[in-house]
């Protein structure tokens, strides 16, 4: 049985362009297009036997984020690929939460956006590499940004502790350096390890590495 897919995106000559590449491909049939969200849920609000709908995200009247959880809660069958201009992290989580199965760029080779629909149809989840990428790195530096405010957290003589310790000094030789006690020291230690949320010194040095100079 062929993927019978809904074209929604508010461009007449995207929407007879893709029309035109998939009849190309014996396994999927377009049974129907629509240029906003209120239509493609019209559409299936009629009944009409849909597998995927290939939804555009920015539209009129209903965007695709909003037809996409829609469609989500109405229709659960019915699976969603975006395919929109748009790979930014802003753009490709709002549409994941919403509850699509894919996320696909425009600019991608048609054969590569045929695959996709035949794994989404069968299930599998489906990012477009670029929009991958910007994902992946919003979500590193999201990650570091968490790690450099724990160092924001240390008072001025923690962090003097912390890159004494950074250079293999023990308490004693810290001590000495910085005119405070040992016990004093050993207090400071304390503290840098549970506010960095390390184990031990060897820990709080290394991500003192990692984080303090950045």
């Amino acid at each position: 049985m062929s993927i019978r897919v809904l074209i929604a995106d508010d461009h007449q000559v995207v929407r007879k362009g893709l029309i035109y590449f998939f009849q190309t491909q014996s396994d999927i049939e377009i049974v129907g297009e629509a240029g906003n969200g209120e239509e493609v849920l019209s559409f299936l609000t009629d009944k009409k036997a849909v597998d995927i709908v290939l939804m555009d995200v920015q539209m009129p009247r209903m965007d695709g984020i909003e037809a996409t959880q829609k469609i989500h809660e109405k229709f659960p069958n019915v699976k969603v690929l975006m395919l929109t201009s748009f790979s930014d992290y802003n753009s490709v989580i709002p549409a994941i939460k919403a509850g699509a199965s894919g996320y696909q760029l425009k600019d991608a080779d048609p054969e590569n956006l045929a695959e996709a629909i035949r794994k989404v149809k069968n299930g599998e989840n489906m990012v477009d590499e670029k929009a991958a990428s910007h994902l992946f790195r919003h979500v590193s530096r999201s990650e570091e940004e968490e790690e450099k405010a724990k160092l924001r957290e240390l008072t001025k003589r923690e962090l003097d502790v912390l890159k004494e310790m950074v250079n293999g000094k023990n308490n004693k030789l810290i001590a000495e350096d910085l005119y405070i006690t040992e016990k004093t020291v050993k207090t400071h230690v304390s503290n840098i390890l549970s506010k960095l949320e390390v184990q031990d010194r060897t820990q709080a040095a290394l991500f003192a590495v990692k984080y303090l100079e950045k």
